[in-house]
């Protein structure tokens, strides 16, 4: 049942952002034959506003029902407390794990919730960039390593990697709650096999190395594409067809 809420409710949100808003969504490589198989692991690079679930309006149904039947999100409690948009954010999944943004319990609570069949979703930054490009205390929008324990934890699957061009044109944290409409939402996507990834990253780095070399090679990837989308990507072919769906 309460799977079956979530999904009408992402279908919902599929729906009006699809009304107000325009997409370009694609692919920085050739993807594989079926993009949306086999994925274990979404990392949202860029969080720039609480805005971004708007971007499941350029997501076929087939993905936006993993989320809500096999989802597993851990959300900060900061977003769990808010008066609204708490209620939505643990709803946004079917497994939403609330965290405190440091080592603790709660995040061995999301290791242990991960199950054969879950497809993790997970923004690695851990906090929103602001209007001057650093986060609310003024540092750097860096990796943070919690998503070395995810990738360890995974044997095999895919992972996708979602590159945001960024909402603050659509809404800035700490201003105007209300969002901009009819605006272009830009994202771009990459999939990588996660036991390939993670063994070249162990082969080159060793062990000791890994959690280190895996937060370089994502901030590397985020900065090359969420802030160059104007260089050429690959036509989302896969996607086109969906987006009607």
């Amino acid at each position: 049942m309460r799977e079956e809420c979530i999904y009408t409710m992402l279908r919902g949100i599929k729906g009006l952002s699809r009304l107000f808003y325009r997409f370009d969504i694609r692919w920085v490589h050739q993807p594989p034959a079926e993009p949306w198989r086999k994925l274990r692991l979404v990392t949202f690079l860029n969080h720039t506003s609480l805005y971004e679930p708007l971007f499941v309006g350029g997501f076929p149904n087939k993905f936006i029902r993993r989320i809500a039947f096999q989802g597993l999100m851990p959300v900060a409690d900061k977003a769990t407390r808010r008066p609204l948009m708490g209620f939505f954010f643990r709803m946004v999944a079917r497994n939403v794990v609330t965290i405190t943004r440091k080592n603790d319990h709660t995040w061995d609570q999301v290791l242990t919730t991960v199950q054969p069949d879950s497809m993790v979703i997970i923004m690695p930054e851990g906090r929103m960039m602001r209007a001057n490009g650093l986060d609310k205390k003024g540092r750097p929008m860096t990796v943070r390593g919690g998503i070395a324990d995810i990738l360890q934890s995974i044997p095999e699957g895919r992972m996708l990697l979602t590159y945001s061009a960024g909402l603050h044109h659509v809404q800035i944290p700490g201003q105007s709650p209300l969002p901009r409409l009819f605006k272009t939402l830009r994202m771009r996507l990459e999939s990588v096999d996660i036991g390939e990834y993670r063994d070249r990253l162990m082969s080159q780095h060793g062990p000791d190395g890994f959690k280190q070399a895996l937060i370089h090679d994502l901030e590397s990837r985020r900065d090359r594409y969420c802030f160059g989308m104007e260089q050429p990507v690959v036509p989302m072919v896969a996607m086109a067809s969906s987006l009607v769906r």
